[in-house]
């Protein structure tokens, strides 16, 4: 699982932020999981929302051949970090308080490091 940058206040999400989020997402995955990026073998899942379904996000998903997985339409109870993810960081997070958008991406990160990568692919899997 990779993180990102938390949304600029000053963004609106349209596919031209989706792209630029995708590209720096492709960048990472190349830098911190090589040998899935050279193999190709890394999914990508995000909602059917207009910003993901634009014909420019699709174009560039196909020409940087990035495998996605499906959503099913007007589904988004069906988002495993809705029901999967979500809930292990609340749980480890809860009641604490943070001094601002680096301390919570640290906290975060300190959170998901030990949840297993099997964990993640069994999720997808069920």
């Amino acid at each position: 699982m990779l993180a990102l940058a938390a949304l600029d206040k000053n963004w609106t999400v349209n596919q031209v932020y989706c792209l630029e989020v995708l590209k720096r997402l492709r960048e990472k995955a190349r830098q911190k999981r090589p040998e899935l990026f050279a193999s190709n073998s890394w999914i990508l899942h995000h909602d059917n929302s207009p910003a993901h379904t634009a014909l420019s996000v699709k174009e560039f998903l196909a020409t940087k051949q990035i495998t996605v997985l499906e959503h099913p339409a007007n589904s988004p109870d069906l988002v495993p970090s809705d029901f999967f993810l979500f809930p292990k960081i609340k749980e480890i997070l809860k009641g604490r308080h943070f001094d601002g958008i680096d301390d919570i991406r640290s906290n975060t990160t300190a959170a998901l490091n030990p949840i297993p990568q099997n964990h993640f692919k069994n999720c997808f899997e069920e």
